[in-house]
């Protein structure tokens, strides 16, 4: 039974859940970040090794840990998957229309072909208290990509 992607927990959002990519902490890295959502306790430490510099900066790796509800899990698994091997210019606009679309409270469609599975994750747009917990993660990579960028200076 196909589960229809205006609702919350979608199939591929399960799936994500119950099998996600990219878990665990891995070194090497370049920076590690925790954030945690106090709304409702979902937590995610994130590490994040780029490499080269400028606008060729790209993301080598993304690992985290993540513990919360199956959205949080479900979207850190699809943010990694999508991060992994791209530069850091390139990320930018995935980065920006999914948190549009997120915000959007349901009214904006995402681009399936710039954020692939980050549209499974979209039905958590019409429940605010949701968005938090699907942003978290992206709200973690940020962070880190930021700390990198600090520590170059």
């Amino acid at each position: 039974m196909s589960t229809p992607l205006n609702s919350l927990y979608t199939e591929l959002v399960v799936e994500h859940d119950r099998r996600p990519l990219h878990a665990g902490l891995r070194e090497p890295f370049d920076t590690e970040v925790h954030h945690v959502n106090p709304t409702c306790g979902d937590e995610i430490t994130l590490r994040l090794h780029l490499s080269g510099a400028g606008q060729d900066q790209r993301i080598e790796d993304v690992s985290y840990e993540a513990i919360g509800c199956a959205m949080s899990r479900a979207s850190a698994s699809i943010m990694a998957d999508l991060l992994i091997g791209r530069s850091v210019a390139e990320v930018e606009p995935v980065q920006a229309h999914f948190e549009q679309a997120m915000r959007s409270r349901g009214k904006l469609e995402g681009d399936e072909e710039l954020i692939g599975d980050g549209v499974a994750l979209l039905g958590a747009a019409k429940f605010p208290a949701r968005v938090k917990c699907v942003l978290m993660p992206w709200k973690a990579y940020q962070a880190a990509l930021v700390e990198i960028r600090a520590l170059g200076e």
